[in-house]
């Protein structure tokens, strides 16, 4: 079911979902009533129900960790396995392996209003951007420093000033700026942001969740073996630690992994937790407060959040299990609060 921890009068899965948006979003379409006024016709749009699913199977033993979703009912999702990009119709639930997988992760996805999807990629210090219709690769992009014994580029998020993009194992964030018009940068132009200020790179994952602030220009992170969240100069890399913290000065969101805006609310999820933490933040994401924490009894490990309409979509990753060519895997579908 789903709960709201901190919160009361909260409802069952099913009945919040009948009770509010019944799993469909209501879209306005180019479908219309006709109807007569003398000899004159006269059109008038209404309203259709989408009626979309909220539990996509996805390919047996594909090992998800990334989704995204724009304004069409579907949901694109990488695997961590071979990089393999599934495209899924939520409302039908069928889809499709695009293009051919590159053999390395496709971790954090972001997809922009061209229909471009960037992706993580990982343990290979990468990045590129695929064509959604088509699948094809449409540029690559080394992140990393070559110099670095390993990386593990693992989310991303599209600004005005392009895409950035965390790394678990070394204090950076990478920029990949775009040109005028969206166009994608040479290789050289990747710049690599040292992380400095109040993050502490340990043991374990570091630098997970990007998002942007809801003043359009601080970028926030979430660093998963500790729990805090930290705000980010883009420019300069100086990070600050948010207000999120409980009475001993610990985080308060810890195992945190995808981050996803939704006007004043950032919802973080907690993968190894099987929960989503629910925060208000300020402007500039200096100071979160914690409002719930929301959970699924088919919650198994979700690592990204999507929202589509009312819905917030997840993949469950699974970590902790032993994965086989038969293992089921699914995206999850709750209602958003």
């Amino acid at each position: 079911m789903v709960s709201r921890r901190g919160r009361t009068g909260g409802m069952g899965r099913f009945a919040l979902i009948a009770g509010t948006v019944a799993a469909a979003m209501a879209i306005a379409t180019g479908l219309a009533a006709a109807s007569q006024v003398g000899d004159v016709s006269t059109t008038e749009p209404l309203p259709v129900q989408i009626q979309v699913q909220d539990t996509i199977a996805l390919p047996d033993g594909f090992q998800p960790e990334g989704v995204a979703i724009g304004d069409e009912p579907v949901a694109f999702v990488g695997s961590l396995a071979d990089g393999a990009i599934f495209r899924t119709d939520l409302v039908t639930g069928a889809g499709e392996v695009i293009g051919t997988p590159p053999g390395t992760p496709s971790v954090g996805l972001e997809l922009d209003d061209a229909g471009r999807l960037f992706v993580a990629g990982g343990r290979a210090g990468d990045a590129r951007v695929v064509d959604t219709a088509t699948g094809a690769v449409l540029a690559s992009f080394d992140l990393a420093d070559p110099a670095a014994p390993e990386s593990f580029v693992n989310d991303v998020v599209l600004t005005s000033a392009g895409a950035f993009f965390t790394d678990s194992v070394n204090p950076v964030l990478y920029h990949l700026p775009l040109r005028a018009g969206g166009a994608l940068p040479d290789a050289e132009a990747v710049r690599r942001i040292p992380l400095s200020g109040d993050i502490v790179y340990g043991e374990g994952i570091n630098a997970n969740g990007i998002e942007v602030a809801p003043d359009g220009r601080t970028l926030i992170i979430v660093q998963t073996n500790t729990g805090f969240l930290f705000t980010v100069d883009a420019a300069t890399g100086v990070t600050s630690r948010s207000g999120v913290t409980d009475a001993n000065g610990d985080g308060l969101v810890p195992n945190g992994d995808g981050l996803l805006l939704v006007d004043r609310t950032l919802f973080v999820v907690q993968n190894r937790l099987n929960l989503v933490a629910e925060l208000a933040v300020n402007a500039t994401g200096s100071q979160a407060d914690v409002l719930a924490r929301l959970t699924d009894e088919r919650f198994d490990v979700p690592t990204t959040v999507a929202r589509f309409g009312e819905l917030l979509f997840l993949p469950n990753a699974k970590f902790g299990t032993e994965v086989t060519p038969e293992t089921p895997f699914e995206l999850v579908g709750i209602p958003l609060p």
